[in-house]
């Protein structure tokens, strides 16, 4: 028999979850993951609204569960996923703002490392400075896939922000030092990944420019990025 695992914000068996879980940070984007990609898929959790999902993909076992936005929020999702349930890979699939000027709406920006101002990477017992960084594997990976599906994709750094809303402005010296775009989970996702000693990847889409002042709808942002869902499943 399979034992039940709770912890505070995840009810499932210890079985629940595949090796490899895709994380949005909206629970809706998960749901629609599921309905439209998954064969048979399964709702493991939904403690507090965010829902967790099951199912297979091309014959491969695949989840998929939000993480809420923020890295405190993928910070405490991610460390149980990997810690409690057995899982070996999260792959972020989010919404980015760009910042490098290259950069197209709806371009999808493969996370190399994350820059941040979050006081999470704190909490790991080393208080110099941190960009930690993706898995080389799911990165060749990703990348090779996205060549094959002829995607626009780009590979380098983000920063992940604790504020959405900012009086400071960031975009030019981020800019002149190379980040691509702007997000808020990748650096709590990569520093527990490798805390765990496991693989984490952040695939984004570029859903608004701070550059150009372009922005996508909420529901483009829920349901129309299904490229960069496609991508992530090719190596889930």
């Amino acid at each position: 028999m399979c034992a039940m695992i709770q912890t505070p914000h995840i009810n499932s068996d210890e079985n629940a979850f595949a090796k490899t879980v895709l994380m949005p940070g909206d629970p809706l984007r998960a749901k629609y993951v599921a309905e439209n990609f998954l064969e048979n898929p399964v709702l493991v959790n939904n403690v507090r609204g965010v829902q967790g999902y099951t199912g297979t993909y091309e014959g491969k076992t695949v989840s998929v569960m939000a993480s809420g936005m923020g890295c405190p929020s993928i910070g405490i999702y991610s460390h149980e996923l990997f810690t409690r349930f057995g899982v070996e890979n999260i792959i972020r699939i989010g919404s980015a703002g760009a910042i490098s000027p290259k950069l197209k709406i709806r371009d999808i920006v493969v996370a190399l490392s994350a820059f941040t101002d979050s006081g999470y990477v704190r909490s790991f017992g080393f208080q110099g400075n941190v960009a930690p960084c993706c898995s080389y594997d799911l990165l060749r990976r990703a990348m090779d896939s996205a060549a094959a599906m002829n995607l626009r994709a780009f590979a380098g750094p983000v920063f992940s922000s604790d504020a959405f809303y900012s009086d400071v402005d960031t975009t030019t010296p981020l800019q002149r030092l190379g980040v691509l775009a702007v997000e808020m989970e990748t650096a709590a996702l990569y520093m527990n990944a490798a805390r765990a000693g496991k693989n984490a990847l952040t695939i984004c889409t570029i859903s608004d420019s701070l550059v150009t002042g372009e922005e996508t709808t909420a529901q483009e942002r829920q349901e129309g990025f299904t490229a960069m869902m496609k991508l992530a499943l090719s190596i889930a």
